[in-house]
């Protein structure tokens, strides 16, 4: 009598439904003896990522930290004005920082870094789940779902999402992501229980609210329950019905909340001039390949990409992007059997990209930051390479090892690049030598630095890639000043003037001119000021300078300008202080 080799399509039907009952490789908890491995590897992971990003823990502010409400005066706010931000998950973790150390970057990015560890964490448990569903007989799993945590850890192409302290916004709603993502891949059942379902909702809730790019958790819920079915059926989605109710019911709200950012936004969304949404794709096929290239190999790594954007689908080579693209997906979709891990992972990879790379424009075209979500599908791509070469499972452990250590070390180089304005703008400036943004960046921080000679240069360098603006005029006059050339200084404020009339400018105006005793000139300058913006506090301030420098002096008018900008903005520091002593300097000089 033959064997019985198959089944019927009804039997086959009944063992994917049986299948889908319970999601694969579920595991009694080890004893608490067995956890101990896991808590020194744990441990001595953050230990390692400390060391890693010492060098930018005492960091300072960097570019768009500068103009966040931590590094502004009066940091200790109250919590309701740090809330109204389109993103107060974020701005709560700001506010407890600033309630620590105040102005202090170091508890910022102690914080930062703590928010990567754990989101290293969480990748190490979805890896783990996932290899586990994907090679259940192989041993090596809490091996190289550890090599996965640890890489995501220690890439160098972190840097900017944990040292850069806006880049916070990726560290904190990653975290949550994967958090909501962990809560999904280990329920106990197949069919999600509602309390599985408030938790996950509640943590894409909280992660959407740190930035906008995680509304495609929806989509990977969905993915994944189609993938890791017997048979890649539909089954597991049926039986989740509620938990893509609700998250998809998340995913409007968040559209919805954040649809001001996509038409409106000056730096990302459909109103951006400098290019369309189908040129922002055309591009973004030939960004994805350098997201891939320095996630293989971190070398160049830069603050400011000058990646140029691709007009049509011939420009620049996008066509070649596209093409190979789409015989990748057709590859990954025929394949997906054969390689269920490696090729979950690619389209993991396309899908949490697809936020900030795809069709919706960004004026920054490529930034390193944006592979922080995304890199678990690499991850994956690799892990699955790994447990199919065969090695002595000692040597696999000892070349990972390896690896790491020298992505560890990497890091801690780029982490030292990230450590001051000044380190980081000089280094751009190599890689992105075209860029004007970079030069004017690099000429603030040799400003701050005390060498408003280098700065001169690079705002010319900025000149040079672009008409001059407002605010570069303006800080160009200031390092002129600083320099010793006056005259520079005011024609390159006038010039500002005359392309943007501001009470700013024309109190700028009005100091140089005191600084050299033209008390006729600089009154002037702030009168123009006072008939522009009479609400702008510095122009009585620098008025009551000025009363108090003429000869003769007039202390009482000088205090009375004091008085009126305190007025107008009671936290003025100079109006306090100049007060005082107009005060004790000449007392009873009002009648």
């Amino acid at each position: 009598m033959k064997a019985r080799t198959g089944s019927t399509r009804a039997e086959r039907r009944r063992v994917e439904r049986r299948g889908a009952e319970t999601p694969r490789g579920p595991k009694p908890a080890p004893p608490a003896a067995s956890r101990w491995p896991y808590a020194m590897a744990a441990a001595v992971a953050v230990i390692v990522a400390f060391w890693a990003y010492g060098p930018a823990l005492h960091g300072a502010f960097l570019f768009d930290d500068t103009v966040m409400p931590f590094a502004l005066p009066n940091p200790t706010a109250g919590l309701r004005e740090w809330l109204r931000n389109v993103r107060p998950a974020l701005y709560f973790t700001y506010w407890v920082n600033a309630r620590i150390s105040r102005d202090d970057p170091y508890s910022y990015h102690v914080l930062s870094v703590i928010f990567h560890c754990a989101t290293s964490g969480l990748v190490f448990l979805a890896v783990r789940r996932l290899f586990e569903w994907s090679r259940p007989e192989d041993s090596r799993r809490d091996l190289l779902a550890g090599f996965a945590a640890a890489v995501f850890l220690l890439h160098p192409v972190q840097t900017e999402a944990v040292a850069y302290l806006a880049g916070r916004s990726e560290a904190l709603s990653v975290m949550l992501f994967f958090a909501a993502f962990t809560v999904f891949l280990y329920r106990r059942q197949a069919a999600v229980s509602w309390p599985a379902v408030a938790a996950v909702l509640a943590l894409f809730g909280l992660a959407l609210l740190s930035k906008e790019h995680t509304i495609v958790l929806p989509a990977l819920l969905l993915l994944t329950d189609y993938w890791w079915n017997p048979g890649f059926s539909f089954a597991g989605m049926r039986a989740n019905w509620k938990l893509y109710t609700a998250t998809a019911a998340g995913a409007v709200a968040g559209v919805a909340m954040f649809w001001k950012l996509i038409v409106a936004s000056p730096s990302a969304g459909f109103s951006l001039k400098d290019f369309t949404w189908y040129q922002y794709f055309f591009t973004q096929c030939r960004a994805l390949f350098v997201y891939i290239g320095i996630f293989l190999l971190p070398a160049n790594l830069t603050a400011d990409w000058d990646f140029p954007v691709s007009k049509t689908v011939a420009d620049r080579g996008a066509i070649v992007g596209l093409l190979v693209l789409a015989a990748l997906v057709a590859l990954a979709w025929r394949y997906r059997r054969r390689f269920p891990l490696a090729t979950y992972g690619f389209f993991v990879f396309l899908l949490l990209m697809a936020p900030t790379s795809s069709v919706v424009p960004i004026r920054d075209t490529i930034a390193e930051r944006r592979l922080y979500l995304s890199m678990v599908g690499l991850l994956l791509i690799a892990v699955d390479l790994l447990a199919r070469w065969k090695i002595d499972r000692k040597l696999l452990a000892a070349l990972c090892l390896a690896l790491v250590l020298v992505e560890a070390g990497v890091t801690r180089a780029r982490a030292a690049v990230w450590s001051s304005p000044l380190a980081l703008w000089q280094d751009t400036a190599r890689k992105s030598p075209g860029k004007s943004r970079v030069h004017f960046q690099l000429g603030l921080a040799w400003f701050d630095a005390g060498r408003p000679d280098l700065a001169i240069a690079e705002y010319e360098k900025t000149a040079q890639l672009e008409p001059p603006s407002y605010g570069l005029l303006v800080d160009w006059a200031l390092a002129c000043d600083a320099a010793g050339q006056p005259e520079q200084a005011l024609a390159k404020l006038r010039q500002a003037a005359a392309m943007d009339p501001t009470a700013h400018v024309y109190t700028q105006i009005a100091v140089i001119y005191a600084r050299r005793a033209q008390w006729h000139e600089a009154l002037d300058a702030l009168g123009a000021a006072e008939k522009l913006d009479r609400y702008f506090a510095p122009t009585y301030v620098y008025r009551g300078n000025i009363r108090l420098k003429q000869s003769p002096p007039d202390p009482c008018a000088a205090m009375a300008e004091y008085r009126h900008a305190l007025a107008i903005q009671p936290a003025n520091q100079e109006a306090q202080q100049n007060l005082l002593l107009a005060q004790r300097e000449h007392p009873g000089a009002c009648p």
